[in-house]
C-alpha cells in the first residue's frame, strides 16, 4: 500500500458538519458516537477525517488542508450548486461559507471553503509550473491589489485588506485604471461584507456598478471574476 496523507480536522459537533459536506458532494463513509465523536467523509479521491472536540470555537479556528484539482472551475461550480440546492442561498460570508475564484500570484487558481466548523479548504489548481510568490508589482495600485488579495484571501485578515485598499482609492496624484478601479472596489465590498460593514459594502457595491459602464468588451473580458462576485454580492439579502 502506498503512503498517504489524510486531514484530520476538529469540529464543535459531527452533524451539522457532515450535513455541510455532504452538500458539498461528499458521502459519509464512517461515523462514530464513542468513544470519541469521529466520522470521515469522501468525495472522489478527497477524504476527510472529522472528529469532536468538547467547548471547540469554530470562530477561533486555523485549521486547513489543500486539496488539488485539475478542474477547479467545475468543482466550485458544483459546490456552489450543492450548497445552494441545500440552503437555499450560496453563503459567502460566516460559517459556513464558500468564496470566489481567483487567480493567485504563486501560479494557482483556487478558491476557499470553510466548513461550519471553521476548517478552511483551499482548493486549486496549478496555472504554473513555478510555486513562488510573483514579486509584488512596482506599479501603486497593482501593488495594492496584489497586497489587498495576500491579505484577503490568503491571510483571512480582512481589517488589513480593508486599510490597504482604502489607502489607494484615497491616492490623489494619479487614477487608477477603469479595470483596477473595478477590482478594488469589488475586493473592498467583498471585505466590507465579512466585517459585517453593511453600509462600506453597498457604497463599494454601487460605485464598483457604475465603473462597469465604462468598461470595453476587452476590458470586461479581463475581469470575468470579478464581475461574477459583483453579480454575487449584490444578489446577497
Amino acid at each position: 500500500m502506498p503512503e498517504t496523507t489524510t486531514p484530520m480536522l476538529p469540529c464543535h459537533a459531527l452533524a451539522p458538519v457532515l450535513d455541510f459536506y455532504t452538500a458539498l458532494g461528499f458521502d459519509v463513509t464512517y461515523r462514530q458516537a464513542s468513544p470519541n465523536p469521529y466520522a470521515v467523509v469522501e468525495r472522489g479521491d478527497v477524504a476527510l477525517h472529522l472528529y469532536g472536540i468538547k467547548n471547540y470555537d469554530p470562530a477561533a479556528s486555523y485549521s486547513t488542508c489543500l486539496i488539488g484539482t485539475d478542474d477547479v472551475d467545475g468543482l466550485h461550480a458544483a459546490f456552489r450548486a450543492g450548497l445552494k440546492a441545500a440552503l437555499g442561498r450560496i453563503p459567502t460570508t460566516g460559517l459556513p461559507r464558500i468564496g470566489p475564484l481567483r487567480d493567485t500570484s504563486y501560479g494557482v487558481r483556487q478558491f476557499l471553503v470553510t466548513d461550519p466548523a471553521g476548517n478552511c479548504l483551499r482548493i486549486g489548481q496549478p496555472t504554473s509550473d513555478d510555486p513562488s510568490h510573483r514579486p509584488a508589482p512596482r506599479e501603486p495600485y497593482a501593488r495594492a491589489l496584489h497586497q489587498a488579495a495576500l491579505f484577503a484571501h490568503g491571510k483571512e485578515d480582512q481589517t488589513a485588506a480593508a486599510r490597504v485598499i482604502d489607502r489607494a482609492l484615497a491616492r490623489t496624484a494619479d487614477r487608477p485604471t477603469p479595470v483596477q478601479l473595478l477590482r478594488l472596489l469589488v475586493l473592498r465590498a467583498d471585505v466590507a461584507a465579512r466585517l459585517g460593514d453593511d453600509a462600506g459594502a453597498t457604497a463599494a457595491l454601487d460605485r464598483a456598478t457604475s465603473v462597469t459602464l465604462d468598461l470595453t468588451p476587452e476590458e470586461q473580458a479581463s475581469v470575468t471574476d470579478d464581475l461574477a462576485r459583483l453579480a454575487e454580492l449584490r444578489d446577497q439579502p
